[in-house]
């Protein structure tokens, strides 16, 4: 007998897997750390929909190279990829999933691609689609394609 898995109103409207408390924080304290350590130099978005070649997606966090705002003009959706996509496992998530989004997302010209696995408190970031290095909530991550270093103490606390 096959199982039913259904999908809650959130995850229909937005095409993505609906977030918990834990991923929420994480997000949140990771975009955080990123915007105080490299908003300088970069731009960093959360939950901003990407339109890339008619693949839409909306990564948790985007690093862009600086740009400048227009507060008086807004944009949907961009269409240009950024440099370092940033996925938190959803509970309603696999692995895979993410993993496969993750080559996509260099499919399409994104240079970095981040996975965050929030129960093992760890960060995978990969470089291309087969290399990539594990740094656990003790370490300092290191991504060296966009030269960021971040203590994930700070996040995973």
């Amino acid at each position: 007998m096959q199982k039913v898995i259904e999908v809650s109103q959130y995850e229909q409207e937005r095409g993505k897997p609906m977030p918990s408390k834990l991923h929420g924080r994480i997000q949140l304290k990771l975009g955080t750390a990123l915007e105080n350590a490299y908003g300088n130099k970069y731009s960093l978005f959360s939950e901003l929909s990407l339109n890339l070649n008619d693949w839409d997606s909306v990564p948790d966090l985007s690093i862009y190279p600086k740009m400048e705002f227009t507060y008086s003009e807004d944009e949907v959706e961009l269409t240009e990829a950024p440099l370092c996509a940033i996925e938190i496992l959803s509970p309603s998530q696999s692995l895979q999933e993410l993993i496969v989004k993750a080559r996509k997302y260099f499919s399409y010209g994104v240079k970095s691609c981040w996975l965050v696995i929030p129960l093992l408190k760890n960060v995978y970031v990969f470089s291309s689609p087969d290399d990539y290095q594990i740094f656990r909530d003790t370490q300092t991550l290191h991504d060296t394609v966009i030269d960021v270093r971040l203590e994930l103490s700070k996040v995973f606390s």
